[in-house]
């Protein structure tokens, strides 16, 4: 059970977000895990700061998965993450940080995995 949820600075149209949905839910396989579980939460015109600056083009994105990935699917998932915001909304890469947890215990359905 993945979740993604981009924290985004700038304000994002319906048509983009359903994008970028698409793009996230086809390059979860790159953490072996299937679309047909995840859970995107796109939060945009969010106000996020860095080494005391604000960030007026870029993104805080919290990745949750149901166990563990190797630290490589992690960092092809970065690169794909980068990519697709770079792609569809002009972020820069130095722009989007990206947090990765694993998750043990992950309950849906009236019980857990």
């Amino acid at each position: 059970m993945p979740y993604i949820n981009p924290k985004l600075t700038i304000p994002v149209s319906d048509e983009k977000k359903e994008a970028i949905k698409t793009r996230l839910g086809q390059a979860v396989s790159i953490l072996s895990k299937p679309e047909s579980f995840l859970m995107v939460d796109i939060e945009d015109d969010h106000d996020i700061w860095f080494a005391g600056e604000k960030v007026e083009k870029g993104a805080y994105v919290a990745v949750e998965i149901y166990g563990n990935a190797s630290s490589d699917a992690y960092n092809r998932m970065t690169a794909e993450i980068c990519k697709i915001l770079g792609e569809e909304l002009d972020i820069p890469a130095d722009r989007v940080y990206v947090k990765y947890h694993g998750v043990n215990d992950w309950g849906w359905n009236g019980r857990n995995f």
